[in-house]
């Protein structure tokens, strides 16, 4: 499988980080794997990289102390558009309310995935937005 160039993990939860950390790098998904704790340390990543490393996967949490991934959304679309627009953003969640849901879709997000994340759900999101699968096991 090519390698995306690069995805950014951003979660608050430590422990989540760690272990999704882990099965991007079983998979071999990238050589680049970026994590954040918030939506402001993300965008700071974001910020400070060459467009060449530009995230190709964002993978981001709803709720987030600080800027969650909401508010994230809002200012990370404000970004120049040579900025924002290859990163494939989907949001990683436990549960949603209807007004998170309906904000995610005027923010034109790529998808929702339930938390965990398996196997499976990173080849669903290699399949659908980068017509790439994961080497069989």
């Amino acid at each position: 499988m090519e390698k995306l160039s690069s995805v950014l993990l951003v979660d608050d939860d430590s422990t989540n980080n760690f272990l999704n950390e882990l099965l991007f790098k079983q998979l071999e998904v990238t050589d680049l794997l970026l994590t954040a704790e918030d939506g402001a340390q993300a965008l700071d990543l974001i910020s400070s990289m060459p467009d060449l490393n530009e995230p190709t996967l964002l993978l981001l949490d709803v709720k987030m102390p600080g800027m969650g991934g909401i508010a994230f959304l809002e200012a990370f679309r404000q970004l120049p558009l040579a900025q924002s627009r290859a990163t494939v953003i989907i949001m990683l969640t436990t549960t949603m309310d209807a007004r998170d849901l309906s904000r995610l879709e005027e923010l034109n997000i790529a998808g929702l995935v339930s938390k965990p994340l398996t196997k499976e759900k990173i080849d669903q999101i290699l399949q659908l937005h980068f017509q790439r699968n994961l080497p069989a096991s």
